[in-house]
């Protein structure tokens, strides 16, 4: 079996080493380790590999905590020390900036991390009767495989939703549509934790009250639960048992909001990080009372509410109408109407005169998703020379470094833009996803 010394970690996690001239990336490979390893993908220029054996240690090196790392494909890190994580994730960042961007910070910000465990409050959990595998399995996927794990517990998850695993198997499997409900999508709230069942067929009576007495035996005044039904598309999802639950959603006390959403709308995952996160953005961002703000990406309002309590008039743009209606509600829900609107819009095909048509801003926060802003950023020409001191300052929220590079290449080598600051967010502890945020500032 082949050998090779790891010399670091790529961005999704693995091992690299270079053996006979040949890139092999290696799974459960650490930097300065030696390995044994197995190739399952062979290309002429690399290859893909499991480490089969450890043959030196890193001293990094740590036990997985969960008993299903290496076959489930929902972490990819648990064998590495959680700080040493947060240091390969800082790299991958930087690494991005400098040779996709051709940019470097002028300061790199101090790593947004917080719980390692039981953070994960956002989840979709595949379901199949898998006769072969003893029954109904409820989970992540496998590691590169269609497959669900067979998981009979999740330590990324609150400790009583991983608890409810087992006996949700027992549930799904004893209904009339069992093989009719592929999907359990997972949101928990401050309040309540809502379970929405993908049902593509009908729910029978029968089927329903076994529902009503797993919520009997299994909520608590404590950690409350909630069953919703989704018959087709996201939109469709609705409250099923009990009616009489609290409202789904997560506060921001840093900033006196409280935010309701419905379990199959984006909210981040890992709320104690999102609080954090918020806090650090608005604090680089400065909006200043009576200021001209623009929120793009806005989501359902989780920097934009922030952003108005500052005092600054606030405009949030988003490609889903659905959540810009939330987010209108929102806003009204937190008394902060008379300071934001809201307008759908679809934020990767603007250009110059769409973004100038907007008006003119003096600070911009860009929070996208994994593909990135770029037709966003190259629209700012016609607006930053209508305008010197407009958009003086924008901080981006990212989460893929290599979108983020691209961007900030156009805003530091074509708009003029410093890159002021950027560092890492540890959203997703024990995976390989990096999320940052960067703040560019105008001479």
């Amino acid at each position: 079996m082949p050998i090779a010394q790891i010399e670091s970690l790529d961005h999704e996690g693995h091992g690299v080493a270079h053996v006979d001239g040949k890139t092999i990336f290696i799974d459960g490979a650490l930097p300065g380790e030696v390995v044994e390893y197995s190739s399952y993908r062979k290309k002429p220029n690399f290859e893909s590999a499991q480490a089969v054996r450890i043959l030196q240690h890193s001293s990094q090196r740590v036990t997985p905590r969960c008993p299903h790392f290496g076959v489930c494909g929902g972490c990819s890190m648990q064998h590495l020390e959680p700080a040493a994580q947060v240091a390969a994730k800082q790299r991958v960042l930087e690494d991005n900036l400098w040779h996709i961007g051709k940019v470097k910070a002028e300061r790199i910000l101090p790593a947004i991390y917080g719980p390692t465990w039981g953070y994960r409050h956002r989840a979709r959990l595949s379901a199949r009767l898998v006769v072969k595998k003893g029954g109904m399995l409820i989970g992540f996927h496998e590691k590169r495989s269609s497959f669900i794990a067979d998981m009979q517990s999740c330590e990324v998850l609150p400790r009583f939703v991983s608890d409810l695993l087992l006996p949700l198997r027992t549930l799904i499997a004893s209904l009339s549509i069992a093989q009719r409900m592929p999907q359990i999508e997972l949101a928990v709230g401050d309040d309540v934790t809502a379970l929405v069942l993908r049902n593509m067929d009908p729910l029978t009576p029968a089927d329903e009250l076994q529902l009503q007495a797993f919520i009997q035996q299994h909520s608590t005044p404590a950690q409350p639960l909630q069953f919703w039904l989704q018959p087709k598309g996201p939109d469709t999802a609705y409250p099923l048992y009990p009616l009489d639950a609290p409202r789904l959603c997560y506060r921001l006390p840093e900033f006196g909001i409280e935010m309701p959403y419905k379990p199959t709308e984006f909210t981040q995952v890992n709320p104690h990080i999102n609080q954090v996160l918020v806090k650090r953005a608005i604090d680089l961002l400065d909006p200043q009372p009576g200021e001209q703000i623009a929120d793009m990406f806005c989501g359902l309002g989780n920097f934009t509410l922030p952003i108005a309590r500052r005092g600054a008039q606030v405009l949030g743009m988003e490609g889903s109408r659905q959540l810009c209606q939330r987010a209108l509600e929102n806003a009204s829900h937190n008394g902060l109407s008379h300071l934001t609107r809201f307008t759908e819009a679809n934020l990767f095909e603007i250009d110059e005169a769409g973004f100038a048509a907007l008006g003119d801003f003096d600070r911009m926060l860009i929070d996208p998703p994994r593909d990135g802003a770029i037709e966003l950023v190259k629209s700012l020409g016609t607006a930053l020379a209508r305008r010197p001191d407009a958009l003086k300052r924008i901080v981006y929220v990212s989460c893929s470094p290599s979108t983020l590079a691209r961007d900030a290449g156009v805003l530091v080598n074509v708009h003029g833009y410093r890159l002021m600051a950027a560092g890492v967010v540890n959203m997703f502890p024990h995976t390989a996803h990096v999320e940052s945020i960067a703040w560019f500032e105008r001479p």
